[in-house]
């Protein structure tokens, strides 16, 4: 029987690309551990619409 494991998928959104009122999103998709991170993820990231790195936040 397989194990229930602690990581899930979570999708990260661009913080400044939202602000910016640009068309459009940034997102990644990456995987957590609920377990040790039980709080919403916070990665700099590269944003190709703006060609910079900005802040990603997790979104439920």
């Amino acid at each position: 029987m397989a194990k229930r494991g602690n990581r899930v998928q979570v999708i990260l959104e661009c913080t400044e690309h939202k602000q910016s009122g640009m068309p459009g999103t940034s997102r990644y998709i990456t995987t957590k551990n609920k377990k040790n991170t039980p709080d919403r993820l916070e990665i700099k990231k590269y944003n190709s619409v703006l060609k910079k790195v900005t802040l990603h936040r997790e979104i439920k």
